[in-house]
């Protein structure tokens, strides 16, 4: 027998979470007006012995927000007040994309016109993944619009994504930090958060380093905090932040597909955002690799969820 309480009852949530935060929904790109998009991408370029794993991610994300839909108003102690000062500053949620395992080029392009759409109407995209390769075309679709703009990546991840080829794919998510620093726009790669034995060879790490990627490893981080990386980013700065739900430690966030001990913690990765901004503008950020599948009790959704609705806080308050 099943007798578990309704807790999202006690905080007045709706019974069904179809957006996150039960924030407005927008479906017409093209009208926005809001200062943050939101958009779930399940797929981009998989690999075809795994296919599109985190597809279930975005969405249970959206549901891991459900107790707090009542209550987004409320006074939020992450940000000294509600997580959206005012209406005009709260983000819409513009749904999934759809997508195909086997058009990988079309998932790439849809991706890409999302986020050239939301940055012609002077919206933040925030991707919800999906899997790591979702990155590469949006980053591809800043530098379209980038108007000989340079930006500076804050990659936030347990593995460092520089191989050049895995599984005969150059697009997929072992890749996406190489891509990266192939495009013109891209003029910094900060790194944080690699630990253990990571995806990477070691000359995958070499190269990194010699194109001048800056690695601040998860033992680093715990050691001296987050102050050194984030002095690493000029002020004034276009900033890109991509975050990797392995980045955080597996007993906060245990739904991904390579758990490793000594992560980072929730409040450093907070700071690294709040501190990313206090430092230039963040012009995108994607949330990826969460896979509810390999949750336990909810418990990743949560602290993922949780770490995108301060960030949603920063990015409003860029508006403002």
């Amino acid at each position: 027998m099943d007798n578990k309480a309704d807790l999202g009852a006690l905080f007045g949530a709706a019974a069904e979470t179809k957006t996150f935060l039960g924030l407005e929904a927008c479906a017409d790109f093209e009208t926005m007006t809001a200062p943050v998009a939101i958009l779930g991408a399940p797929c981009a370029t998989p690999y075809a012995a795994v296919g599109a794993y985190c597809r279930n991610g975005p969405d249970a994300l959206r549901q891991a927000t459900g107790s707090l839909t009542a209550n987004v108003d409320r006074h939020d102690f992450d940000h000294g007040g509600p997580v959206f000062p005012s209406a005009k500053l709260r983000p819409v949620d513009c749904g999934n994309l759809t997508f195909d395992e086997a058009d990988s080029a079309a998932n790439r392009q849809k991706i890409a016109d999302a986020v050239s759409t939301f940055l012609k109407r002077g919206a933040v995209p925030v991707l919800l993944g999906g899997d790591d390769s979702i990155p590469i075309p949006m980053i591809e679709a800043i530098g379209a619009q980038a108007n000989g703009a340079k930006f500076t990546i804050l990659q936030i991840d347990a593995h460092i994504d520089w191989r050049e080829v895995h599984m005969g794919e150059r697009l997929g998510l072992s890749s996406t930090m190489r891509r990266a620093s192939e495009m013109p726009h891209i003029e910094r790669i900060i790194q944080v958060g690699a630990r253990g034995i990571g995806s990477a060879a070691t000359s995958d790490y070499e190269d990194a380093m010699a194109w001048g990627a800056e690695f601040f490893p998860a033992y680093d981080v715990h050691k001296n905090g987050v102050e050194a990386v984030l002095e690493r980013i000029p002020n004034g700065s276009n900033i890109i932040i991509c975050i990797d739900a392995d980045a955080l430690d597996p007993a906060l966030i245990p739904g991904v597909i390579g758990r490793a001990p000594g992560g980072l913690s929730y409040y450093q990765t907070v700071d690294l955002i709040k501190g990313a901004a206090a430092r230039g503008r963040i012009a995108a950020m994607d949330f990826v690799e969460f896979m509810p599948e390999r949750d336990v009790d909810g418990i990743g959704a949560l602290t993922f969820a949780r770490l995108i609705t301060t960030a949603l806080g920063v990015l409003v308050r860029q508006a403002d």
